[in-house]
């Protein structure tokens, strides 16, 4: 289907960029993109995902909107505390976007409804906060063949990459084949985190949906992105799939 005028006005800067175009632009109307939390990573990959114009845009968490949570989760209003957080999410798209079809998950993943709900969608963003959950998704995501964009923070600091085992690279449990030990890698609550810190990464991984979708330039299949924003120094580390994993490996 063609784009409509308010289209072509809308997205004219992606239009004239030539990595998207026209084409890019379509593919971004028919992309269906799941988001695991509407926390402070899922906040920036909705708002810029529905700015972009993904059409179908999915959001599971089974939390509430709390005061504490506003200092990073920019998605959320102080009138939203105490509701749903993927009503809050909905609500906010639908103001930036009200072309984007937002599907609201407002539960808990779980292995028995995780490969129902992710193989319904071309593309995973992990915002999760807990190890448990992560290898869950990527387990469901390798599984379905589905590439996983997954990103990390803490303090001061955040990792992303994208794992899609389907076209050759590893999946999570390659790179992190087991969770830290019990109070290695604490929780923001409990260790706090800079609150532009999630936006930066969050954006990041909107960054890397974008392109994957548009099939423009070099993703970070293979690669580990690192920043440390005290040192305000970003490193690129190479990673490799591993025949023996235990989620996608040859066995």
């Amino acid at each position: 289907m063609a784009l409509s005028d308010d289209d072509l006005d809308r997205y004219a800067r992606h239009i004239v960029l030539r990595e998207i175009g026209g084409p890019g632009q379509r593919r971004l109307r028919e992309a269906r993109v799941l988001c695991i939390g509407a926390g402070g990573l899922g906040a920036p990959v909705l708002m810029y995902l529905a700015a972009a114009g993904v059409g179908t845009l999915g959001v599971v968490d089974d939390d509430v909107v709390d005061l504490s949570n506003l200092q990073r989760q920019v998605i959320h209003a102080t009138g939203a505390i105490g509701t749903a957080k993927t009503a809050s999410a909905a609500e906010a798209i639908g103001r930036v976007n009200p072309g984007v079809s937002v599907v609201e998950h407002s539960l808990r993943l779980t292995p028995e409804n995780a490969a129902e709900i992710i193989g319904g969608y071309d593309l995973v963003c992990d915002g999760s906060d807990n190890f448990d959950t992560r290898y869950l998704v990527n387990r469901a995501c390798a599984r379905a063949g589905v590439p996983l964009v997954a990103g990390a923070i803490g303090q001061w600091d955040g990792q992303l990459s994208v794992y899609d085992p389907a076209q050759g690279g590893p999946c999570y449990s390659c790179v992190f084949p087991q969770a830290p030990a019990e109070g290695l890698a604490p929780s923001c609550a409990e260790a706090g985190v800079v609150g532009a810190l999630p936006g930066v990464i969050g954006s990041l991984m909107a960054m890397e949906v974008i392109k994957h979708v548009c099939r423009a330039g070099e993703t970070l299949v293979g690669r580990l992105m690192v920043y440390d924003a005290l040192a305000a120094e970003t490193r690129t580390l190479t990673v490799r799939r591993d025949a023996g994993c235990g989620v996608c490996g040859d066995g």
